[in-house]
């Protein structure tokens, strides 16, 4: 990166680190030690098939904690721009400066409301009639947790970086146990005994597009949900009921969008993944398309998934339509998740 931009990089990767000094205990302890060590491996410049020094990560570990225990009070800091400073949530005014340079810039708020921020290399640009797709390679400054891709505003943003770091971090976790699941049938999908990094690069090209295809649902739930929706999730407390909802819209996204072209496409790699990347609760929510998923893999057939799909959309609508008049009427959580459970698909 070039020297002009150093004050503005430094600035985002403090905004991380404050962002991650508040909210790095969320992850299970297991899960932390594996993402700090992802992240010392970026940080670093280590290869992914590279063994990384246990000794020097635990000393690396416990340095970047007491850094976390100087900052979780302090506030974001601004974005210096030229010869001003922008707020740090402000992404297309920092896109507009930044995107003609080759950067790209993202600050959002996450699941639980968790700031994100990252600085990259801006790989390439997509103009569509109601969104644009930003996409970026290397990056310069980034938070623990990281998310491979997010809309903000009429914006997709998709980081490649974090999609291969994301895929290692699948990969290393499927090899401790290797059963047989929707995640190891799509490693299996490539060389990774053989070749690991250019099976990293083959599934994260296959990969992106699956990720852009979710966030281009989401833009499409979005015009159907409006922002009543938004507006009822910020008012949630943190509990089942707000992770339903957002399942709920997940599943409305991909059925829109996601597994449409999945289907078309009846790539395996990309089905296995995209099961594979479904949390339990999702799961729950659509033992249907869990049936569909097990005929297509003992028949080869796409018929269930074929019928699946306009079912699906009706569905999520409806049952979005009926939450959300249920929550204007001022109900509690209790009768918002009674109505959640009595409606799978």
């Amino acid at each position: 990166m070039h020297q002009e931009f150093q004050p503005l990089l430094t600035a985002v990767q403090k905004n991380c680190d404050i962002a991650d000094a508040v909210h790095a205990g969320d992850y299970t302890l297991c899960v932390y030690l594996l993402k700090m060590r992802e992240y010392f491996r970026w940080e670093k410049g280590y290869a992914f098939s590279a063994p990384l020094p246990n000794s020097d990560v635990g000393r690396w570990l416990k340095e970047r904690e007491r850094l976390w225990e100087s900052l979780e009070h302090e506030s974001f800091t601004p974005i210096p721009l030229s010869d001003t400073e922008v707020d740090p949530f402000d992404t297309d005014n920092i896109n507009r400066t930044l995107n003609p340079h080759g950067l790209v810039y993202s600050a959002g708020l996450g699941q639980y409301g968790r700031p994100h921020f990252f600085l990259g290399e801006l790989e390439q640009q997509q103009e569509h009639e109601d969104f644009r797709v930003l996409i970026s390679a290397n990056e310069f400054a980034r938070d623990l947790a990281a998310p491979p891709a997010m809309t903000l505003g009429e914006t997709i943003y998709v980081r490649r970086e974090s999609l291969r770091r994301m895929i290692w971090e699948k990969v290393e976790e499927w090899r401790w146990n290797k059963l047989d699941n929707p995640m190891g049938r799509a490693i299996q999908c490539y060389d990774f005994d053989a070749a690991p990094d250019d099976a990293l690069e083959q599934m994260t090209d296959h990969q992106i597009s699956t990720l852009l295809l979710h966030e281009i649902g989401e833009v499409m739930a979005r015009a159907h949900l409006g922002e009543d929706w938004e507006r009822m999730l910020a008012e949630l407390p943190r509990s089942r009921t707000e992770l339903s909802l957002r399942a709920i819209r997940d599943h409305l996204a991909d059925s829109l969008s996601t597994l449409p072209a999945l289907i078309e496409e009846d790539r395996p790699s990309k089905i296995h993944f995209y099961f594979a990347m479904l949390t339990n609760l999702r799961k729950s929510l659509a033992p249907e398309l869990l049936l569909a998923y097990d005929e297509w893999r003992g028949t080869g057939s796409r018929s269930r998934f074929d019928d699946y799909v306009p079912t699906a959309q009706a569905h999520w609508r409806e049952l979005t339509r009926q939450v959300l008049e249920l929550h204007g009427e001022g109900a509690p959580l209790a009768t918002l998740q009674t109505l959640i459970d009595s409606r799978p698909l």
